[in-house]
């Protein structure tokens, strides 16, 4: 830092967005505080589902194998008629993975899980989240975030450069911003528990009364852990009983079976499904990411992820910005975000509508991967382009091969916080700081000898492929056009070439 700041960022809000933030900025060298008001770690299971494009977000930030080893894959669903027979099928349409895409099936990890994961990153890059501290309140002017907080030594005051409010859908950051929330209550309450249960085998996800929403209720066994998940609509008013007696009686009523037992509840929470979205993400110095700025209904899995990539899309940006890029860089995050969380509230109110009706299967709408920013002003083409990649598309993996003789895949080229720009069949360009530079040809550090790169990526020879650090295209030119992309790297902050 070269001011008088605490830290350039101050993150409000230890959850998975929180985290996710921290890990990117930390990669970064950007200073931040993460801040939880919170004593101890969230121990909820509440979003399970790891979808595939979240699969490539934690494999750039070096948790993948983790997440994975910690969970596991969904199990068949078993749905029970009234007579006690019943059928199995899949949650998630099974598509096969491809160079293109190599993860097409969701994971299901326990949300705690998945914040432990990304503790122990963040741990190992030197950092760790504040428990017990409380943003009181904050205001802001053209250079800083004061911030007063509640510590466990007691009250401080602190200067930063950003304040980014992490801090879930009841976000104190948004009401001092004075941000409107509008949406809807969808006029479902629910239960979710993770308890100890015998009676129902581990292998399959058993849901009963499906389609009937005052006997519907799932047992979902979760990956990694011995308990089961309880799920199941409630009425809109009175109290319920979450204990494992309570539970326990709710179970047997609507599953009409009497040697189903819940042992213990380890966490269990009722609430009132919305969809809400945030009127803006930025005021100033203060930006909201994950359910600050948008709240799901947690059919179809979109949630947890979506949260995840808010803030994959904005530490990008904002590190760049304090590395001198243009302030206007920060625009783009609620520009390129909030449509999208637009689009996930769709899918996930009409994934309930479906659940209502007992429809449970989920097909690749649910998978994120086609997620772009094609209307985003950091989606440049030069010519305009109608293929099959377009700038603003998610960009591709393809298997390609060194120079020296071994298989490479291009998201390992893209691993990190630089940019990448990938020529085709010209090896011209100079390189810069932030930014590498691979040239695909014969005579190129790389070759495309199984041809899949020019077919995920649809180029001509001389084609410049610029991939942003959050694997987004962000502009494609010909051998004609690099002054367009000279002007990009000034939009971007990507410093004057160095010619070798």
């Amino acid at each position: 830092m070269t001011n008088d700041f605490a830290a350039d960022v101050l993150i409000c809000g230890a959850g998975a967005a929180g985290l996710t933030l921290a890990i990117d900025l930390a990669r970064r060298g950007v200073s931040f505080r993460l801040i939880e008001k919170l004593d101890d770690p969230f121990r909820g299971s509440r979003g399970k589902g790891i979808q595939p494009r979240t699969q490539e977000v934690f494999e750039d930030l070096g948790i993948l194998d983790r997440i994975v080893a910690v969970g596991g894959v969904y199990p068949k669903q078993r749905e029970y008629a009234d007579d006690g027979s019943f059928t199995d099928a899949d949650v998630v349409e099974a598509e096969p993975a491809t160079p293109a895409e190599p993860y097409h099936l969701p994971l299901m990890v326990p949300q705690f899980l998945t914040e432990r994961v990304l503790r122990e990153r963040l741990t190992e890059l030197g950092h760790a989240p504040e428990f017990g501290y409380e943003l009181l309140g904050f205001t802001q002017d053209d250079g800083a975030v004061t911030a007063r907080i509640a510590t466990k030594a007691g009250e401080e005051t602190v200067r930063v450069g950003w304040l980014v409010g992490a801090d879930g859908g009841r976000s104190f950051v948004r009401r001092v911003l004075d941000i409107g929330f509008p949406g809807k209550t969808l006029g479902v309450r629910a239960i979710v528990a993770d308890v100890m249960l015998s009676g129902l085998s581990r292998d399959v996800w058993h849901r009963f009364g499906e389609g009937d929403m005052r006997r519907q209720i799932s047992a979902c066994p979760l990956a990694g852990t011995d308990l089961f998940q309880l799920q199941g609509p409630i009425p809109l008013e009175g109290e319920v009983d979450l204990s494992a007696t309570g539970l326990t009686a709710l179970l047997r009523e609507r599953t009409g079976r009497d040697d189903l037992l819940v042992h213990s509840v380890s966490w269990a929470s009722a609430f009132h499904m919305n969809a809400r979205l945030a009127d803006r993400y930025r005021v100033g110095r203060v930006f909201l990411v994950g359910d600050a700025a948008h709240t799901h209904p947690p059919t179809g899995g979109q949630g947890l992820n979506t949260s995840v990539q808010d803030s994959y899309n904005l530490g990008w940006k904002l590190g760049a910005v304090l590395h001198g890029a243009p302030g206007a860089l920060l625009d783009t995050y609620e520009t390129e975000r909030r449509p999208v969380a637009q689009a996930m509230l769709g899918l996930a109110t009409g994934l309930l509508d479906a659940m209502k009706r007992g429809e449970m299967r989920r097909g690749r709408d649910v998978h994120q991967l086609d997620i772009g920013y094609s209307e985003s002003s950091l989606a440049v083409e030069a010519p305009e382009r109608h293929g099959i990649l377009l700038a603003g598309d998610r960009a591709p993996d393809a298997r390609v091969r060194g120079a020296a003789g071994q298989s490479r895949r291009l998201f390992d080229l893209f691993r990190g916080s630089h940019w990448t720009l990938l020529t085709y069949g010209d090896a011209s360009m100079g390189t810069r700081p932030g930014l590498r530079v691979h040239a695909i040809d014969q005579q190129g550090d790389l070759a495309d000898d199984a041809g899949e790169f020019r077919a995920a990526y649809g180029v001509a020879a001389g084609d410049r492929v610029l991939v942003r650090p959050d694997g987004y295209v962000g502009a494609i030119v010909s051998v004609d056009d690099d002054a367009v992309l000279d002007a990009y790297f000034l939009q971007v902050g990507i410093a004057g070439r160095v010619d070798g």
